[in-house]
């Protein structure tokens, strides 16, 4: 799977193995995916930033890819990824790195900022902003299924086995498709036992950005995984607000890029959208220099416009 010089290794951190995807020698920047991906969403920008100069470090979460997933649900708070993540930086000798994280791995992201600023140099989080502790009084699972009720896709993922029966029922395949290629630039709901039905009714093309044998790759990987680790993230997300009680008021004291697209699915969700407007964010993040929002790009914004998000990337990590 993708070779031209992409090394791949696993190291022990926290206490579980680690799978790593790198490329490059020189400063490292460590890019952390999101759902439904894995390192190889990353292949453009490893490529990429290894001919610019640098080491291109891409792990497979917990409970992603080739990594452990422990089988605890409780084990996918922020506090479990970011001890990876510095078990991770540990193992590879790592001081300090710069920073890409997009959907989860964004929220991570921040949280390493948020908990480590001193093991981050900079970061550039794509398509998830930074939402403080405070900025909301209940916890946000709840607070998402008082204003879009039950079928609000990350209610329906917070039921063990429940959303992933209804995915293996579709078919692996059709899942990931859809997930890449079709998600709406509006909140996203999955009705009760008719998940995705109504949307895979309508044959799905897949677009320039990614090919037939792109696309096999994440269905490979997850007929082997299965949903469950990345869940798992969702289902730990009101227990993350809880735990993270201690940093309440607490800024992101490093310096930020981030990065939207027009059409991403969370930027165009009442509720959620405002948190990525810049002002909005740079109280909480003050060394936050700029949102940029790509016109006319969905979610996968490090694949749709590969060559646009490497330079925006490349033009803020050049300053440090």
């Amino acid at each position: 799977m993708e070779g031209n010089g992409i090394e791949h290794r696993t190291v022990r951190a926290n206490g579980i193995n680690i799978h790593l995807a790198e490329k490059g020698e020189g400063p490292i920047i460590l890019f952390l995916h999101g759902f439904p991906e894995f390192w190889y969403s990353w292949r453009h920008q490893l490529h990429a930033f290894a001919s610019l100069g640098y080491r291109a470090v891409a792990p497979d979460l917990r409970g992603y890819g080739d990594s452990d997933a422990p089988t605890d649900v409780n084990s996918y708070t922020c506090f479990h990824v970011v001890g990876d993540l510095i078990g991770v930086l540990d193992a590879i000798g790592a001081d300090k790195v710069f920073v890409v994280g997009h959907d989860w791995g964004a929220m991570m992201g921040w949280y390493l900022c948020l908990f480590r600023p001193d093991r981050v140099k900079a970061v550039v989080n794509l398509c998830v902003g930074f939402s403080p502790k405070d900025a909301m009084n209940k916890p946000p699972v709840e607070t998402l299924r008082t204003i879009y009720g039950d079928e609000y896709y990350m209610c329906r993922f917070q039921e063990l086995k429940v959303i992933e029966t209804e995915f293996a029922e579709i078919g692996n395949d059709k899942v990931i498709k859809y997930f890449l290629t079709s998600l709406p630039a509006s909140p996203f709901y999955l009705p009760r036992g008719k998940a995705l039905r109504e949307q895979l009714d309508v044959p799905i093309n897949l677009p320039s950005w990614l090919s037939e044998d792109e696309l096999k790759c994440y269905v490979t990987q997850y007929e082997k995984t299965g949903f469950t680790g990345g869940l798992n993230y969702y289902r730990n997300f009101d227990l993350s607000w809880e735990l993270t009680a201690p940093w309440a008021g607490c800024k992101v004291e490093v310096p930020a890029k981030f990065i939207v697209g027009e059409l991403d699915v969370t930027y165009n969700t009442p509720g959620i959208g405002e948190s990525m407007n810049f002002d909005v964010m740079k109280k909480h993040v003050p060394l936050l220099e700029d949102v940029v929002v790509m016109k006319g790009v969905g979610h996968f914004v490090q694949e749709e416009k590969a060559n646009e998000v490497n330079q925006l990337i490349h033009d803020f990590f050049r300053k440090f």
